[in-house]
């Protein structure tokens, strides 16, 4: 199963539309374009296919942990024994 494969399987699940998945990415500071995206969810024998990379992947998957959690909150620091 391809990049491409998961990120069409991920679309459908979550009921993304382009510009949720521009959002998304744009939660972890990745930009990407509209023609970038239809890119990548076009058949694999188009000419104009683009294969989906890892890094496009993974910042879809932690902008993805964002949008549904919310930003990881920092943690306490432990305060020093006196």
């Amino acid at each position: 199963m391809s990049n491409n494969d998961i990120m069409k399987k991920l679309r459908v699940a979550m009921k993304f539309t382009d510009d949720d998945i521009i959002k998304v990415l744009a939660l972890v500071n990745f930009r990407i374009t509209k023609a970038e995206i239809g890119a990548i969810f076009r058949a694999d024998d188009h000419p104009n296919f683009k294969p989906c990379g890892d890094q496009i992947l993974r910042n879809f998957l932690n902008g993805l942990i964002i949008y549904k959690r919310g930003p990881r909150e920092p943690k306490p620091k432990p305060e020093a024994e006196k």
